[in-house]
């Protein structure tokens, strides 16, 4: 691929439009916005790869080694792609057996044939043909995203409020029983025989809750409409970054003292501070085994920040990566991250595969890219809509970490809150 050729873009916001207009003719691609949050620490605001001169597709068995072989092979390009949550099968030879509606594979990456990076008032056009002629396609694409299929879709729960409430006891013996101290879990949500527009009801739930991960990726008639709050893991320069999630409340932005009392609670809330605390002792665990000995710090424990639908408790945990070991090494590591299983990792994703009635699939997953030279940054997978168009079938999935001090009922409000926006853009 060419060296980057910059451009000029007058208004941010609309060019971001006329990309997503312009992208939409192609089977593959993958657009990541972080809709300008700085903590998220961004290389750019948005950055899109548009079609596929080359790609891995594997399932968890030699799915690692069949990306190490693609990477070997494709050596200082772009790539991009995601990695499923039953990549656990591999890491950890536990089996997934429930039924998965949506298909996407546990691993892709692709060399896209463009690479587009927005950042402000520039655009930096990577391609093998005339960038030119790309930025004068996009420039003519419109700059609203119109609604070309209406949205059908009667969204049903896969588990009803009294099982939910019957399980989340179930796994607080399990607790009591030392079996485990945290596990996250998490329901479906599904609509069959749905049919929607891809684009826009992608765009109107980032336009309802802009995120700092999300993502619009396409892989022929699968998609994943994603409004992700969470950074998976991060390698900038010699250090691995990673920021999970755990502790939320609703936000009432419309009442100012609501909203700051829902804030200090999360602040103050010995629960939540659990749960956050256990995951950041798990992501330790694993950056020590892709790190320097001494170098995985805590950069900030508790921190607080607010969206347009919730309060979250973030964390950021970092550490020197050891030398000579690869992008992939480093995933296959620590993947699937803590936020979306619990401690100890093993037994937990064994009694997620016992008590969930749907495969992960993407959700949970991570999507994201790795520039030339082996920097990379993922997002989680959460707070998103899977899409098989061939099917007519949505799935989003929401959940929370369960520890013995959980409240059954405020747990399964918990998922409703998270699956709201998804509710709204199809309604």
């Amino acid at each position: 691929m060419k060296k980057g050729i910059s451009f000029p873009v007058d208004d941010d916001n609309i060019f971001k439009i006329q990309m997503l207009n312009w992208v939409n003719r192609f089977n593959i691609f993958c657009l990541l916005d972080n809709h300008h949050y700085n903590f998220a620490t961004p290389a750019f605001d948005c950055l899109l790869a548009a079609g596929s001169k080359a790609s891995v597709e594997a399932q968890a068995g030699e799915a690692f080694q069949s990306l190490r072989e693609f990477n070997l092979a494709n050596k200082d390009k772009w790539l991009f792609g995601h990695f499923g949550y039953d990549l656990k099968n591999e890491s950890e030879s536990v089996q997934s057996t429930h039924p998965d509606k949506i298909g996407f594979s546990d691993l892709f990456f692709f060399v896209p044939e463009v690479v587009i990076q927005l950042s402000g008032k520039e655009a930096v056009i990577y391609s093998d043909v005339h960038a030119e002629r790309i930025y004068a396609q996009i420039l003519e694409s419109p700059t609203e995203v119109v609604e070309n299929k209406k949205v059908e879709a009667a969204v049903q729960n896969r588990i009803d409020r009294q099982q939910y409430i019957a399980i989340i006891e179930k796994l607080r013996q399990h607790i009591l029983r030392g079996d485990c101290y945290e596990i996250n879990f998490c329901q479906e949500f599904f609509a069959e025989n749905a049919t929607i527009d891809p684009l826009f009801v992608y765009n109107r739930l980032t336009t309802l809750s802009p995120n700092p991960f999300s993502a619009f990726y396409k892989l022929n008639n699968r998609y994943c409409l994603c409004a992700s709050p969470e950074r998976y893991l991060k390698k900038e320069a010699d250090r691995v970054f990673s920021q999970p999630i755990k502790g939320t409340t609703k936000r009432n932005p419309e009442d100012k003292v609501a909203d700051e009392k829902a804030r200090e609670y999360l602040k103050e809330s010995t629960k939540e501070k659990s749960e956050n605390v256990m995951v950041v002792d798990l992501v330790r665990n694993d950056l020590s085994r892709i790190c320097k000995p001494g170098t995985v710090q805590v950069d900030e424990l508790f921190g607080l920040y607010s969206f347009p639908q919730v309060h979250q408790m973030i964390s950021t945990v970092s550490g020197e990566v050891e030398e000579g070991l690869s992008w992939i090494d480093c995933i296959e590591a620590t993947f699937p991250m803590g936020s979306m299983t619990g401690a100890p990792k093993k037994r937990v994703m064994e009694l997620i595969e016992e008590y969930e009635q749907t495969k992960r699939g993407l959700f949970s997953g991570a999507i994201g890219y790795v520039k030339p030279g082996g920097e990379f940054d993922f997002n989680v997978v959460i707070r998103s809509m899977l899409y098989n168009e061939g099917a007519n079938y949505i799935s989003f999935q929401a959940g929370g970490g369960i520890t013995y001090n959980s409240n059954a009922e405020q747990e399964y409000e918990e998922c409703l809150l998270k699956a709201e926006a998804m509710m709204k853009v199809l309604e």
